[in-house]
């Protein structure tokens, strides 16, 4: 359902659908939800009187068409620490230091989610990551700097932020142009991809030792309990959900939890299933040191190929270059 809608009225939450073509226009794509009050500006100040909005894709409360849902101040800033949100919209903040502030909030985010995985929460970082994710599309050279951030000390918050950004920019590369993919939706599932080792326990977690088989077969259970979590909640759409159930998915067939391969696997699961291994490869764990970005390339390449989609993997060394295929 489709209603047009005077600027002046426009919400945060709301889905818009451009006019006119993406090149007379400052977005990216013609269609996508609007996550903050400087898109809506950007459309004001681009001349626009007036924008149709998909009511059935907004965040709608009511039977006010104009009446979005939007996160309660009080819940953002229990989850979603204030200074995200500032360093995403700080135009003075050199883009080292704008990702070196988005990465750190953006672990306090999931870690805080992680510890009350309530449907209230998920949906406060959903929208956080919304706003994450269109920096991403729209800064490049922050993006970069995102993308080559490491962390000496492994932990289930920082490998989310690693593999979600990682994902995101792998995503932004594939899927640039096209209106067939919700970045912001992927962009959750991206980040909560680990979301079901809240149902874990955390002694299997944080072992710094090898896991037993029957250990292993408990860590196996998490990306089915990520799903029934999101399914439970209701807070993320079916392509999100994927990702959490599919990430560790394999090519081959050798992955888990449901050992499917090839094109039985969804795109998303294998962009995040890339993302994934390599952020486990390059960080320190426990159990062995971490590997250079060369080094994790490489034994991708050489020992893991059979894993992932060839065109997916080699368009993610060219990203981790700075090159375009």
């Amino acid at each position: 359902m489709e209603n047009t809608v005077p600027v002046s009225k426009l919400k945060v939450g709301m889905y818009v659908l451009m006019p006119v073509a993406w090149t007379d226009h400052p977005f990216l794509k013609n269609q996508f939800r609007l996550t903050s009050q400087e898109q809506i500006q950007k459309i004001i100040v681009a001349g626009f009187t007036e924008v149709r909005v998909d009511l059935s894709k907004s965040r709608v409360v009511d039977a006010d068409p104009a009446t979005i849902e939007t996160i309660p101040d009080d819940l953002k800033k229990n989850i979603v620490h204030e200074g995200l949100r500032e360093a995403i919209f700080d135009k003075t903040l050199p883009p080292l230091a704008k990702a070196a502030k988005i990465h750190r909030y953006s672990g306090e985010m999931i870690k805080n989610l992680l510890d009350n995985p309530t449907a209230e929460n998920i949906r406060a970082t959903r929208q956080a990551v919304a706003d994450v994710v269109d920096l991403i599309l729209d800064d490049m050279e922050t993006s970069h700097h995102l993308m080559m951030i490491t962390n000496h000390d492994y932990d289930t918050y920082t490998h989310s932020v690693h593999v979600g950004i990682l994902s995101i920019c792998l995503a932004r590369n594939i899927f640039l142009r096209s209106n067939a993919h919700d970045l912001h939706e992927l962009g959750a599932g991206f980040f909560l991809h680990d979301l079901g080792k809240v149902r874990i326990d955390q002694e299997i977690i944080n072992k710094p030792g090898k896991l037993t088989e029957d250990e292993m077969r408990e860590i196996k259970k998490h990306p089915n309990l990520g799903f029934k979590i999101l399914h439970e909640t209701k807070q993320m759409t079916e392509e999100s959900k994927i990702i959490v159930l599919q990430h560790h998915e394999r090519y081959d067939g050798t992955g888990y939890p449901q050992g499917i391969r090839g094109d039985d696997m969804h795109i998303y699961g294998k962009i995040c299933s890339v993302a994934d291994v390599y952020d486990a490869l390059t960080t320190d764990r426990p159990y062995r040191p971490k590997l250079s970005p060369f080094e994790g390339l490489k034994i991708m390449k050489e020992q893991m190929m059979h894993h992932f989609q060839k065109d997916l993997f080699d368009q993610f060394v060219l990203m981790l270059a700075g090159r375009k295929s």
